[in-house]
């Protein structure tokens, strides 16, 4: 490890040959020759980036060709109308992100490993996965699945899960997903909104060691979605039984034979992912075929630097991007490693010792969980086997200085640290990891590839080394193609392109240095964001009111100077009513059961109201920046609020919070 005068400490820097030798230095060189560009030798990620976003149509024209995915399209047909929204991307050409998801397979490394709490873990090939996706696509045909149709997942992170998207894709459905732990409202939210025609569903899950049964929710989930003709079962703790009418898993995947793949359109659906609620119901984001194909195979072999051989694993549920991203790495040839069960179950080191049994190159995870194991002393790599371990990865908020040191003494010395940050609503990164750049102390390396991202200020001027928005200038193929049931595009347009229009605002601050290096340090907006689990507040507001004793609350989740996460619930008690242990318990109960268990606040604080905008919205964000350490004068507008006597209180819990830190 180096000092660096101009800059925090470099704890990893790739060789020139490394460079060369790297998927991104032999795409640079490729450019290089095919462009008559100056990349440098060794390749110079700085130009390379700007390159690729001056002129977007000739990097996703070569990214294309480069993975063989659509080779040759011409510059003038890849981006034919720039606008965002309303980007129009490859017109003309088709493909099916199914079947390039499974053309790469091979007899010499598995497409899954499987690894759950209570089982050792189970290889599936190539074949197996091809044929099982067969079955599964031909079972969604014979019961009259259309194209456009949904097809929605109630399901852990297993191979099942991979096997009905990929089944639901072949055909041209489109798939959506949420984890089991989801409240059964919660769930509603979501699928009642897109109507589909087939659910699979599981039967229960283990978690911690436990066993948490999901009948009686998957009942009430198929008496209250109507447009369900068919729900498939998957077992997990209950193999011999089978609710009235519904298909067995294996009698849909009993007939196994090679897929048939339907082409489909660049920008046709492929899945629809889910924004976080805050604001009221949750957003069905929904992506395409082509865009998802060519960011995920962009950002796994230029940034990822993975392959065929590779075995890439990221902690995860199905109701988080990173499930996508994982299923994605088969796209380039990958074993994709599923984990079943807790992060940290039977011990904190769980993850690594996952990671040493079977072999796991390219490791991520959540900045929480190596915070946690960091802060425990923890030193995976004197109890595993984590040689074969090139990248660890981060994301799902701010990794804290500390840790980064920590990796490379604790975990392995020879590795990059790839601290990453991007987006649900793109289904990929905007600030990532490149093998051709140093790993500096509390820094992510760069934009990615392809991602005009900058910090703008509030007057919509880019700045370096302050704090300002984060903002994509110019299109992506990942963005969304449309909100669901958004006609007009205005809900669209006002979740990303206000206030300035033409202009993806995404809701975190960053900061870009000097020397190019980025700093993350959380959400703008109210997003509830623990361990990368997304949640909306609403759905804490929807459990938690409909209890008798409360009258008003509001849920904030604020990023602490040391890498923590602290999570308040504020309550304002009906006339009368008392905080009592049993109380606290109720509403803990309440949120874990009908909102989410991954999302039970830290503290319970009675208040005496809950200060709101003219218009009625809690005053989530302001009181957030109060508790961050924001003057007031800054914070609030109290001007604003429908009640300023209130937000006093609030000011004065959050200096006492200061004082007593």
């Amino acid at each position: 490890m180096s000092a660096d005068t101009a800059g925090p400490e470099i704890l990893w820097s790739p060789t020139p040959e490394s460079m060369a030798a790297s998927q991104a230095g032999r795409f640079a060189a490729w450019v290089a020759g095919r462009r008559g560009l100056d990349l440098g030798s060794p390749p110079d990620y700085d130009a390379l980036w700007r390159w690729s976003v001056e002129h977007l149509d000739q990097f996703w024209a070569d990214v294309a060709t480069w993975t063989d995915v659509l080779p040759d399209v011409p510059d003038d047909r890849v981006l034919t109308r720039r606008e965002m929204p309303g980007a129009e991307w490859f017109p003309g050409t088709t493909l099916n992100y199914a079947e390039q998801a499974l053309r790469h397979g091979s007899t010499e490394h598995p497409a899954l490993i499987a690894v759950a709490e209570d089982a050792d873990p189970v290889e599936v090939s190539w074949a197996t996965l091809r044929r099982q996706v067969g079955a599964f696509a031909a079972t969604l045909r014979r019961l009259d699945v259309q194209r456009g149709d949904r097809v929605v997942g109630y399901l852990p992170h297993v191979p099942e899960a991979v096997v009905a998207f990929l089944g639901a894709a072949a055909v041209g459905a489109v798939w959506s997903s949420v984890a089991p732990d989801f409240g059964t409202r919660s769930v509603l939210d979501r699928f009642a909104q897109i109507e589909p025609v087939v659910l699979v569903a599981v039967d229960g899950y283990r978690f911690n060691g436990k066993a948490h049964d999901r009948r009686a929710a998957v009942a009430e989930l198929r008496a209250a979605l109507p447009s369900v003709r068919t729900t498939v079962v998957v077992p997990r703790l209950h193999p011999d039984e089978v609710p009235d009418g519904a298909l067995p898993w294996a009698e849909a995947v009993g007939e196994p034979q090679e897929p048939v793949f339907q082409p489909l359109p660049f920008d046709a659906p492929l899945w629809i992912v889910w924004s976080s609620g805050t604001t009221g119901l949750p957003k069905g984001i929904v992506h395409g075929h082509g865009g998802v194909v060519l960011e995920q195979r962009k950002q796994a072999v230029l940034h990822h630097d993975i392959g065929p051989g590779d075995r890439f694993y990221w902690y995860t549920s199905t109701a988080w991007m990173m499930w996508n991203v994982v299923v994605s790495a088969l796209l380039s040839g990958t074993t994709a490693v599923l984990h079943d069960g807790a992060p940290a179950y039977p011990t904190l080191d769980a993850q690594f010792a996952l990671a040493a049994r079977v072999g796991v190159t390219h490791f991520g995870t959540s900045a929480g969980y190596l915070s946690a194991c960091q802060k425990a002393g923890l030193r995976p790599r004197d109890a595993h086997d984590l040689s074969a371990v090139r990248v660890v990865g981060s994301t799902g908020s701010p990794l804290p200085p500390a840790v980064y040191p920590w990796v490379y003494e604790a975990v392995g010395s020879d590795l990059i640290l790839a601290s990453a940050s991007g987006g649900t609503d793109v289904a990929t990164g905007f600030i990532g990891t490149s093998p051709l750049l140093p790993v500096t102390v509390g820094e992510l390396q760069r934009p990615m590839l392809g991602v005009a991202a900058a910090a703008w200020d509030e007057q919509g001027r880019p700045v370096v080394g302050e704090l300002g928005e984060l903002v994509v200038t110019a299109p992506m193929p990942s963005m969304p193609l449309r909100f669901w049931d958004d006609p007009d595009g205005s809900r669209y347009r006002a979740a990303y392109f206000e206030p300035w229009p033409g202009v993806w605002r995404h809701g975190d601050w960053l900061e870009v240095t000097e020397r190019g290096t980025c700093l993350i340090t959380g959400r703008s907006d109210s997003t509830l964001n623990r361990g990368g689990v997304r949640m909306g507040t609403a759905d804490i507001y929807a459990a938690v009111e409909a209890i008798p004793a409360v009258v008003d609350c509001v849920v904030l989740g604020v990023e602490q100077p040391d890498g923590g996460y602290w999570m308040p619930l504020f309550v304002q008690l009906a006339p009368g009513a008392e905080l009592t242990d049993e109380l606290v318990a109720e509403m803990k109960a309440a949120i874990r059961a009908n909102a989410s268990p991954r999302h039970v606040p830290d503290e319970v604080l009675v208040v005496p109201g809950v200060p709101h905008t003219r218009t009625g919205k809690r005053l989530e964000v302001p009181l957030k920046r109060l508790f961050q350490g924001v003057p007031p004068e800054k914070a609030l507008n109290v001007g604003a609020v429908d009640d300023a006597a209130v937000v006093e209180h609030y000011v004065d819990l959050a200096r006492a919070r200061r004082t007593a830190g």
